[in-house]
């Protein structure tokens, strides 16, 4: 079996494994979900940027063919090559975490070609004398824009929805990575709980017995009468406690017996020859003292006279 200072190292060990373990699973996770999430969260960032990007871009277009309507200037209208559309949209496109938004995508890049083949009529019905331009521009075009705002918008809420959701995931995923670390705090309550009653049944329990064996002797010199089962330290010391004490009882029945026959002229030769060599009461410090005193005890007992 185990010695006592292996079983309290192998106790103490095994609970400093698992709160370790646990501490390591527990970092690992929130690194991982942390990462991940924040990467997820920076990609509907972006998104949110450049569909941002596409709404302005837009509104500039169409401000800028609002101010020829109003103004009457030709010159003022805008070119539609320089208009980065596509290019922002396709970036876009790359940015999304899940597939929800695209879509909603491609419907805002329809939209935008509607309102791209709409705008290019807008030299010739401003050159000609038989439409009104402002007529023309908020019955034809300015619902085409409008649709086109509206496609944004909705996926603008598609992308802010993914951010909500992403940002969930994280809060689920932080509280996901303190498990580990709450079931070994609680499974560690458990072990030293177990420990302790360990503790108590087969080691402070025995040594309150034994201290209360001895001192029941020690005050009333009543037999040690407790055993312990196991080979360990704490049985030996038990044992040990048992072997001195019936020693000393042995010892202080044959101090009372020569106390008896004190009233002889003196004691046979054979006496000291009945008494334990101290080859084997020197087996054990205790028993070694308890000798020399008997035997001192023996040897005034012997010269007095009656």
């Amino acid at each position: 079996m185990p010695s006592l200072r292996k079983k309290v190292y192998l106790s103490l060990g095994a609970l400093a494994m698992m709160l370790l373990l646990s501490g390591v699973i527990s970092i690992l996770e929130y690194r991982r979900v942390s990462t991940y999430v924040s990467d997820q969260i920076a990609a509907n960032i972006n998104s949110i940027v450049l569909s941002q990007t596409l709404s302005d871009l837009t509104q500039e277009h169409n401000h800028k063919m609002l101010s020829v309507v109003v103004l009457n200037d030709i010159a003022l209208m805008p070119e539609l090559g320089d208009l980065p559309f596509a290019a922002v949209a396709d970036s876009l496109r790359t940015t999304f975490t899940s597939q929800n938004a695209l879509p909603m995508l491609d419907t805002v890049v329809t939209s935008f070609d509607d309102f791209v083949k709409t705008s290019l009529k807008f030299d010739e019905v401003f050159l000609a004398d038989t439409v009104d331009t402002r007529s023309w521009f908020f019955s034809t075009l300015q619902p085409k824009y409008n649709s086109l705002i509206q496609d944004l918008g909705k996926l603008n809420q598609l992308i802010h929805h993914e951010l909500k959701t992403n940002s969930e995931n994280f809060d689920a995923g932080f509280y996901r990575s303190i498990i580990p670390g709450a079931v070994s705090v609680g499974a560690g309550l458990l072990l030293i709980c177990l420990l302790l009653f360990f503790t108590m049944t087969n080691y402070v329990r025995p040594i309150y017995r034994i201290s209360e064996g001895i001192d029941s002797y020690r005050q009333s010199s009543r037999r040690f009468t407790y055993t312990m089962d196991g080979d360990d330290q704490l049985a030996n010391i038990n044992n040990g406690v048992t072997e001195l004490i019936e020693e000393n009882i042995q010892l202080k029945h044959r101090v009372k017996a020569l106390r008896d026959e004190r009233n002889a002229p003196s004691l046979p030769l054979d006496f000291f020859a009945a008494l334990p060599t101290f080859s084997t009461l020197l087996e054990t410090p205790f028993a070694a003292s308890l000798a020399f005193c008997n035997a001192a005890s023996v040897r005034m007992i012997c010269i007095r006279k009656p």
